[in-house]
């Protein structure tokens, strides 16, 4: 009968640390589970209220053309604004690549004013080459024009960080994620939320993102 207990609480002793194992492997699966549960949620959610000013995120540009998915941004922040929810439109984003004649700001003013808004309303910066960047600069814009509360233009699965970043940076921020993302199939919108479920974390330790 000792030999039993003793052969019994041995196999417990083996299977303890695999055992532990197993329950931080599955306390780490539901934890990025909930991140990509949250940063899904906030995506689809829209805040847009009356503010001081749209900040659009800078993407990509080529040459004087918008990416697509800038140009949805571009379009959803001058519908926000010509809905009259702000008088200021602000387009964030530096030189993409090397010789590059527009920055993305640049890109985004030239678009906002061919779609019929006045020069007076836009505010630009163009040395930001990062998401935390973009809204720095834009901060600094709105503390220079007096202006307090904004909201916040990108993809739907951007907007969690865009959120984040927006208030590490001082601004009083809303979100109104993208209608039309350009992220509409299933791979696409995979890669972007494991994309941004690392960027979460990094963010935690590293404020370069």
């Amino acid at each position: 009968m000792e030999r039993g207990v003793n052969a019994s609480g041995r196999r417990r002793k083996r299977r303890g640390p695999l055992g532990w194992l197993w329950r931080l492997l599955l306390l780490a699966l539901l934890w990025l589970l909930g991140v990509a549960a949250y940063i899904v949620w906030v995506g689809n959610r829209d805040q847009a209220a009356p503010a001081d000013a749209i900040i659009v995120l800078g993407a990509a540009a080529y040459d004087a053309r918008p990416s697509p998915v800038f140009e949805e941004r571009l379009r959803h922040g001058i519908d926000l604004y010509k809905r009259g929810l702000a008088g200021r439109l602000i387009f964030t984003g530096g030189y993409g690549g090397h010789g590059a004649r527009f920055s993305e700001s640049q890109v985004g003013r030239r678009y906002a004013l061919r779609h019929g808004v006045a020069e007076e309303a836009i505010l630009i910066e163009s040395v930001s080459r990062t998401t935390r960047q973009n809204l720095q600069q834009a901060a600094t814009l709105m503390r220079n024009n007096g202006l307090h509360r904004a909201i916040v233009v990108s993809d739907p699965l951007h907007m969690a960080r865009a959120l984040r970043l927006s208030r590490e940076a001082g601004i009083e921020a809303l979100g109104s994620p993208t209608p039309t993302t350009r992220f509409r199939t299933f791979s696409t919108r995979w890669k972007f939320l494991l994309q941004e479920v690392y960027f979460f974390h990094r963010d935690l330790f590293v404020e370069s993102a």
